[in-house]
């Protein structure tokens, strides 16, 4: 029972992240913009932590920002800093467990579907995976752990994590700012949200599906 109030209450705040945003910054103050680092931080550093909002968190900060409630440059910045060093510590876990993986031994709290789909996509679009999953559930996560878990030189990983971090801040962030406060965007973000939940992961269906039918063929 208490796990169901659990995962209900983080739905809801999932869906109404304006609105729950909007009561943090009131309760909080200032420490909003420790919080939202923490929480992109957390979502793109550790593997274990991929359920985390990303997009729909940094959309609905955009929303905020446009209407005043936050300062639209210091959480732009602090979003960049902390997607680039959340990447960053994650390919240094990898890097790290390098041995551990290569052995096939199962390692706790990381789910080995998630590691066989981004190394598929790594298969696909190469190096420049680390752009292309910021835009993408999951794979954003284990990306750049599955590249600390290759062959991938830090020096190409981190040029690309660049690149892909400010990219993605700025595209989500953005977004949020010009459009989340638009009337029909307001009054359904529920919707919105999970458009651009539903949106970001068909890469990963269509290659699931793709997957599966290829021995078929």
């Amino acid at each position: 029972m208490l796990g169901d109030h659990v995962v209900s209450s983080l739905i809801d705040i999932f869906l109404h992240l304006d609105q729950h945003l909007s009561l943090y910054m009131n309760e909080y103050g200032i420490y909003i913009y420790l919080i939202l680092f923490t929480i992109v931080f957390c979502e793109t550093g550790l593997v274990i932590l991929p359920f985390l909002p990303g997009d729909s968190l940094i959309f609905a900060t955009g929303a905020l920002a446009a209407a005043g409630s936050i300062k639209l440059l210091p959480i732009y910045l602090i979003f960049c800093l902390a997607a680039i060093a959340g990447d960053t510590v994650n390919y240094s876990i990898g890097h790290f467990l390098r041995e551990k993986v290569a052995a096939r031994n199962k390692i706790r709290f990381i789910k080995k579907e998630y590691l066989d789909q981004t190394a598929a996509f790594f298969e696909k679009h190469g190096s420049a995976t680390i752009i292309l999953a910021r835009f993408v559930p999951i794979i954003r996560t284990f990306a750049p752990f599955t590249a600390g878990v290759g062959t991938m030189p830090y020096r190409k990983f981190i040029s690309f994590n660049i690149i892909g971090g400010f990219l993605w801040v700025t595209i989500a962030l953005f977004a949020g700012f010009f459009f989340g406060n638009i009337p029909f965007v307001k009054n359904n973000f529920s919707i919105v949200i999970l458009g651009i939940v539903v949106i970001s992961v068909l890469p990963v269906i269509f290659t699931f599906i793709k997957n599966k039918m290829a021995p078929q063929k």
